[in-house]
């Protein structure tokens, strides 16, 4: 791997948070273009607030993922219902239903269930939904090299400039600069996609003063024709590059593995099940590789590959994914295209497309009973084995839904039966068991945190309520909030999300 643009690897991210928001691909690169130009040919903005516009568009929807979970259990699909709450307008004389109405793809029926609860939840469950959001903001953005002002915009991303967002309620330019931008050309890109410039301008006017600032609103529809520029580019990706103002963030080949990390993070906090699955096959699969003897640099791609590897599962509803019960066949369909997606995100960015071929192979099988593409044999590269190895064996044993974790020692069983059986490679198999076998023989307690204070953490993380938790561990629910408070003063962190980002920098877990 060679240095490249951190643009580029923030714009991977960037459509892995359109898939996680249920947005249509692509859209975030589109904002980001329009927010960057708007901002800069426009409104004349300096350099330097031009570069926090570009980034805070770019990372707009990084906490889309923190409370997943949760609204999955008022909701349902919670990705749908993100995409559903990206058109809607609290402040518009029409009801919310039949704003959901006019896009066309809901029931009347379903219209009004969506928007009754809602309407029931959001003082409770959408405020702390954003608050996860804003934490999640501010930790793992503040691993991808952006500016503080960066971080603190991403703070207001759900704010409104008439007081009615969330979580905090701010109001007019108590919102950032950078934020009230990028509000403006989200919803122009939306608008511009269901009905070109004209409903581009009508979009912004409608919201001006309610959800939008009016003279940002008044300044785009003067000269709505230069923001929306971007938008005949053929390629989004390119797009957003170039619009990234000069000097050019560049980072090492070494550098890139941590900015990896941080997308493994975004895409673990997508099930209570999955918070610290990506770091999990990482180390197995790095570790495998240089057992087998791979050069330097084919272990640095591997474990890039390894961290990615799961991108796909951003656009998928969490309800999946922490369902104890057997999947229909609709959504075991589903969970077999997240592969499908991974490529996608990684092939669209040039600085990530050479990990493609390895992190989206995972699920491939030597027999060609595996997906998404049934490939078989030789047309499986060596670093994709290790990896759906390495996956295999993190997978088994961690906890899921609808079982306990496997001990290592059911784990390596299970793994060599697969080999014998032709499904996956033996050589591999024996080299990611091998790497199991290196394990810790004093357990890290970061920050100052007690043994049994990382219990109650590797708990919060995966969601589990404090009676949940004491259950758990046999103490009580009064026992649990006393060591979270604790563990909340340790490492700064004040909501699920936040402590479930740190034990995954932290790799407390599994």
């Amino acid at each position: 791997m060679q240095e490249v643009r951190l643009a580029e690897v923030l714009a991977a991210l960037s459509l892995t948070t359109d898939l996680a928001a249920g947005m249509s691909f692509e859209k975030g690169l589109r904002t980001c273009a329009v927010a960057t130009v708007f901002a800069r040919d426009v409104l004349g903005c300096d350099r330097r607030t031009c570069r926090i516009v570009y980034e805070t568009a770019l990372l707009r929807s990084l906490g889309c993922t923190s409370f997943a979970p949760e609204l999955a259990v008022v909701f349902g699909d919670e990705v749908a219902f993100q995409s559903a709450l990206k058109y809607l307008d609290p402040g518009d004389d029409v009801p919310l239903a039949e704003q959901l109405l006019r896009l066309g793809d809901w029931t009347r029926e379903g219209a009004q269930r969506l928007t009754d609860t809602l309407t029931e939840v959001l003082p409770t469950v959408g405020v702390e939904a954003m608050r996860n959001g804003c934490e999640a903001s501010q930790t793992l953005g503040s691993g991808l090299g952006v500016l503080p002002q960066t971080l603190t915009a991403l703070n207001d991303v759900y704010e409104r400039w008439d007081g009615r967002g969330i979580p905090l309620g701010a109001v007019g330019e108590h919102i950032s600069f950078a934020a009230r931008v990028v509000h403006v050309a989200e919803q122009a890109v939306l608008a511009h996609a269901r009905g070109s410039e004209p409903a581009a301008v009508s979009q912004v006017v409608g919201r001006a003063g309610g959800h939008l600032d009016p003279e940002l609103a008044r300044a785009f529809a003067a000269d709505a024709a230069k923001a929306l520029a971007p938008l005949s580019e053929p390629d989004a990706v390119a797009s957003a590059v170039s619009a990234e103002p000069p000097p050019y963030a560049t980072v090492s080949a070494e550098e890139v593995s941590g900015l990896c990390a941080v997308l493994g993070r975004f895409v673990d906090l997508k099930g209570k099940w999955l918070v610290g699955h990506s770091e999990h096959v990482a180390r197995l699969a790095e570790s495998a590789g240089r057992l087998g003897g791979l050069a330097a640099d084919e272990v640095l791609r591997l474990r890039c590959a390894a961290l990615l590897h799961d991108l796909g599962r951003a656009g998928i509803s969490a309800d999946v994914w922490d369902r104890p019960g057997p999947l229909g066949a609709a959504d075991t369909e589903r969970v077999r295209m997240h592969t499908y997606w991974t490529q996608r995100v990684l092939e669209r960015v040039p600085a990530l497309a050479p990990l493609a071929p390895i992190a989206a192979a995972h699920h491939e099988r030597l027999d060609g009973s595996g997906y998404h593409r049934g490939d078989s044999g030789a047309r499986t590269p060596p670093a994709a084995r290790i990896l759906a190895a390495a996956d295999v064996f993190a997978a088994l044993t961690e906890p899921r839904a609808h079982r306990d974790a496997f001990t290592i020692d059911e784990a390596v069983g299970h793994l060599t039966r697969e080999a014998e059986s032709g499904t996956l490679d033996r050589a591999a198999c024996d080299l990611v068991i091998r790497a199991a076998g290196g394990r810790p023989l004093h357990p890290r307690r970061p920050a100052g945190l007690t043994a049994r204070e990382i219990e109650v953490l590797r708990l919060a993380a995966r969601g589990l309520t404090n009676h949940q938790i004491g259950a758990e561990l046999s103490i009580s629910s009064r026992t649990v909030g006393h060591h979270l408070g604790h563990i909340y003063d340790k490492t700064g962190r004040r909501t699920r999300a936040g402590v479930a980002v740190f034990a995954m920098e932290q790799q407390l877990l599994p």
